[in-house]
């Protein structure tokens, strides 16, 4: 469960997200939509504890979270806009490098099941400068999924990918909700946002509900 209670983000004198409260049960998946600038990416980095808010408090499974090492220690994965991919590694290199931090058991059959999912099986051994920009976004979908987070962030995730590879992309977000992630799709696409079970709208920061869950 994620609990956003009156949350505020602000960059000096500019504020991205303004009194937000919102709740995503585990298991399921709400759409933020609005324009560009809207706060979305904020909204979202505020849930994964990469930036502090200015008011307000995110709690996960009743936990506050105060920063993004007390995030990731529980559980909270994003997926940035933009990859966040390095690109002097490998595409497999990119998922391993989270997944040694965890500790996880079987990390090479884990990152190859990843790789797989998102029909990156042949390309792991390429530079990810190698890629293209669509293949980078699912790689970095792949690092996302190999965490096995109990919250799921996905920041446009979808936002470079061709028809096919958006849905495929976004039935694997649906299956992280099945095996009981909480999953936040940041988006600007209608498409996306009809696949979820609650939709919200963000503009200048403030965050209204076109359909609640």
């Amino acid at each position: 469960m994620i609990a956003v209670d009156g949350v505020s983000v602000r960059y000096g004198a500019v504020t991205a997200v303004e009194s937000v409260t919102l709740a995503v049960p585990a298991g399921r998946v709400l759409a933020v939509s609005g324009p560009s600038g809207a706060g979305k990416s904020s909204l979202l980095w505020a849930i994964a504890g990469a930036v502090a808010p200015a008011a307000g408090q995110v709690a996960v499974d009743g936990v506050q979270i105060g920063s993004r090492a007390v995030a990731a220690a529980h559980g909270v994965v994003l997926i940035p806009q933009g990859n966040g991919l390095a690109r002097v590694l490998t595409a497999r290199e990119n998922l391993v490098v989270p997944l040694i931090a965890e500790r996880t058991p079987d990390l090479d059959t884990v990152v190859t099941q990843a790789l797989t999912q998102v029909g990156l099986a042949e390309s792991g051994d390429h530079l990810v400068e190698e890629l293209s920009g669509g293949e980078q976004q699912r790689v970095a979908v792949a690092r996302g999924l190999a965490q096995r987070g109990r919250v799921v962030l996905a920041d446009e995730s979808t936002s470079e990918l061709d028809g096919a590879n958006r849905e495929l992309v976004l039935a694997l977000l649906r299956a992280e909700a099945d095996r009981g992630a909480a999953v936040v799709i940041a988006t600007h696409d209608p498409t996306v946002a009809e696949t979820a079970d609650a939709h919200a709208l963000l503009d200048e920061g403030r965050l209204s509900w076109l359909r609640p869950f």
